[in-house]
């Protein structure tokens, strides 16, 4: 066992270097877990032995302290921290200064643990809604994952986000109720929320041995035993007898646990019907075939704060969860032109299947950019050279490793189904990586919502202006929310994002990382405009002034698409035969494409529209790109200014959580903000209101609730989607505009003069 350790100590090695002070002081106990599984710097080879998980939920629900549990437990972490860093050490996983600071998770990081002889990647990721970037690309690349729910808060706002994410991508998961020693903790309440409003065919697998104070442990209701954390760090888990007064409870969940499954595993049924009594093991293997088909949702019960409930949760992970060969994955197959058809990539390790890996994640690293790769099929060795599918550029992996958090652990290679990080990789996040010869397959990028946020900003002095280009290039390079674009007319930088917080965040890190302190200006909306009527063009571009000219005629229509994709423009090329060649197709369409940035209203984006190119006309000699692309731009200027069109504002879900006492200031609060209350959930003390809010009416609320609530109030909120705004705002919008450019004409005849 002394080698063991000594071989865990020798090859953990961060980016700082074997003799780093950070390295962990792993016990002789924790240790025991790599016993029979592998040591650090060694690849799993069997791949039905891995796991891929998140840790996704809602604000506050504990997933961070939870996973710095999973470390602990499994000989990764010699000792706990806690998450707000009160100890000046803080949570293994939020390495962040700024996250330590604020008690939050900014970035997802990702890490690995031996249980039992497999080895689960884990990725941690944030709760705010500003940083669902963070869920989304974790997800693309997950196999299961585990959804952490607050046993007092239950299903809250961002619980909603993350169960529509793990549906976008298929993850199957399972539901940890955390938090039962809190007060006022109830996790038959969380699962009837599971049912209603997730709609998930949810069922509890443990029973609470005694809640709040008197949360002791649990019990397994398909082993028929009552479980106990004792020890220091709950490292002791004791397996005794039911209590005498919880077994037949016991039994009345354990028979609505195999009637639920049963409704969704066609093996479970037919015992049921035919009135047999399964094993232990056959409830266990239907839990496992109706998980992975995502047609149930195990609940698991614990405190993570309190040492109790981890150790199951990580057999169950173990037991349900899928490993990389029971996940279809898919990459396109674009070899014939115009053509694309999906394949399916093969995780088996054989060495025969050309690499396929897709980089979901970008970082800056010491030695250069990070980049997290998940390897979906095939072998990458370090060194080996591989292409980037999307720019067509060759590159050789110099470094490759596998990361703790902030720490890395170098590999000599990495296979089918491990999540892996490169370093001194140019790419985007999103790009596909393949082996040479094999630049025709592609996978699909992640989903990217689109910003609803935006403000100006700047550094504070002319010395710091190359750091903070370096910076805003970084950060937007590795977060596809955050974009800077340079506003022209008011010569000013504008950062837009996903909420005030994620930018907030983005100047103190510009501040702390760069050296470059900003100042950000007043929040303002990403409105959109918006077109009601059908409207027709016909625009000739003619230009001849002697040599080549420029022509160009554009035929067509624009129109309203449905409301439920009133953030779309659709292109669509409608012409027949040779009236204009196709070669000029994609110009006219970029052309179309920049007009729509700015809007005949406001000088928002015109968004929520479908340009139809039904004909048009070529010249043999003066038609170009160049050409065609001018026409596109002035025949949908011409439609902005013939075309009706209106405003259109991001609308939220909110949810405010206030002690109940303070229930009708809060509903007048919200009714001022024009909100629409679409319901409420209360337990002994607090009440929860959810409402649709305009953005826009939003800004300030906390300030206001604290007040209301004596500081006991909290809102969180998140997009929901685009809908008219009242006419007298969007009048007050216009008339503000058309202020604004009289001003900044003004101010260009006084320079001219």
């Amino acid at each position: 066992m002394k080698m063991k350790l000594l071989t865990v100590a020798k090859t953990c090695s961060c980016l700082r270097g074997v003799g780093c002070s950070r390295l962990p002081k792993v016990s002789y106990i924790q240790a025991a877990n790599y016993a029979g599984g592998r040591t650090f710097g060694e690849v799993m080879e069997d791949v039905t032995k891995i796991r891929n998980i998140g840790i996704s939920a809602h604000i506050d629900s504990g997933k961070t302290t939870l996973t710095e549990r999973l470390l602990f437990y499994t000989g990764k972490l010699a000792e706990m921290h806690e998450v707000k860093g009160k100890d000046a050490v803080g949570a293994k996983m939020d390495f962040m200064e700024l996250e330590r600071q604020r008690g939050i998770t900014i970035q997802s990081a990702a890490t690995y643990v031996m249980w039992q002889g497999h080895n689960v990647n884990i990725i941690d990721t944030p709760g705010h809604i500003d940083f669902t970037v963070e869920v989304e690309r974790a997800l693309r690349v997950l196999d299961g994952a585990v959804l952490v729910l607050c046993g007092v808060g239950g299903v809250q706002s961002q619980t909603l986000t993350v169960n529509r994410q793990m549906k976008r991508y298929s993850i199957p998961c399972l539901a940890f109720v955390n938090k039962l020693d809190r007060g006022g903790a109830n996790p038959f309440r969380v699962v009837d929320q599971l049912r209603s409003k997730l709609k998930h065919n949810a069922a509890l697998l443990h029973l609470p041995v005694g809640l709040e104070k008197d949360h002791e442990g649990i019990i397994d209701v398909i082993e028929r035993k009552a479980v106990y954390f004792d020890g220091a760090m709950g490292l002791k888990v004791v397996e005794e007898e039911i209590p005498q007064d919880m077994r037949t409870q016991a039994e009345d969940t354990r028979q609505e646990l195999i009637e639920i499954v049963a409704d969704a595993d066609e093996q479970l049924a037919d015992m049921f019907l035919e009135e047999k009594t399964p094993t232990e093991k056959e409830i266990h293997d239907a839990i496992r075939r109706t998980c992975l088909a995502r047609t149930f949702t195990p609940v698991l019960l614990g405190s993570a704060l309190k040492n109790k409930g981890v150790q199951p949760l990580l057999d169950a992970v173990i037991r349900y969860l899928p490993n990389p060969t029971e996940v279809e994955n898919f990459c396109n197959d674009n070899s014939v032109e115009g053509e694309e058809k999906k394949i399916a990539m093969n995780p088996a390790r054989t060495g025969d299947n050309p690499f396929i890996g897709l980089a979901f994640k970008l970082e800056a690293g010491r030695f250069g950019q990070l980049t997290y790769m998940r390897c979906y099929q095939g072998l990458l060795n370090r060194g080996d050279t591989i292409y980037n599918t999307r720019t067509g550029k060759k590159v050789r992996v110099p470094r490759l490793g596998r990361m703790n958090a902030d720490e890395l652990e170098d590999l000599g290679q990495t296979y089918a189904g491990d999540i892996s990080a490169l370093f001194g990789i140019d790419c985007a996040s999103g790009d596909t990586f393949v082996t040479k010869g094999n630049t025709h397959l592609s996978m699909e990028r992640m989903y990217v919502p689109d910003p609803v946020i935006s403000m100006s900003i700047k550094p504070v002095d002319k010395k710091s202006s190359e750091n903070f280009s370096k910076g805003i290039s970084r950060f937007t390079k590795e977060d596809p929310t955050f974009r800077v674009v340079w506003d022209d007319e008011n010569k000013e930088s504008i950062a837009s994002g996903m909420g005030e917080l994620h930018l907030d965040i983005y100047a103190q890190r510009l501040e702390r990382e760069f050296k470059a302190k900003c100042v950000l200006g007043k929040p303002r909306v990403s409105f959109i405009e918006t077109l009601i009527n059908k409207v027709e063009f016909e625009y000739l571009h003619k230009k001849q002034s002697g040599g080549r000219g420029e022509y160009a005629k554009v035929i067509g229509s624009v129109e309203p698409l449905p409301a439920q994709e009133n953030t779309k423009i659709v292109f669509q090329d409608e012409t027949m035969g040779t009236s204009i060649p196709k070669n000029f197709i994609a110009a006219i369409e970029k052309g179309f494409r920049e007009a729509c940035m700015k809007g005949e209203l406001c000088g928002y984006k015109a968004s929520g529209i479908l340009i139809r190119l039904t004909d048009g006309m070529a010249h043999a000699v003066d038609s170009s790109d160049w050409a065609f692309e001018q026409a596109g731009d002035a025949a949908m200027k011409q439609v902005m200014e013939v075309g009706t069109w209106q405003m259109l504002e991001p609308v939220m879900e909110v949810e405010v959580n206030f002690p109940a006492e303070f229930q009708g200031d809060v509903h007048a609060s919200l009714n001022k903000r024009d909100s629409i209350m679409m319901g409420q959930d209360a337990n002994e003390e607090f009440v929860s209101l959810f409402a649709q809010t305009p953005l826009n009416q939003m800004f300030g609320y906390m300030s206001e609730l604290r007040a209301k609530t004596q500081g006991r109030g909290e809102f969180t909120m998140e997009y929901s989607r685009y809908c008219p705004m009242k006419p007298d705002v969007e009048q007050q919008l216009i008339e503000a505009y058309r202020q604004e450019q009289e001003q900044l004409n003004k101010n260009l005849k006084r320079k001219k003069n």
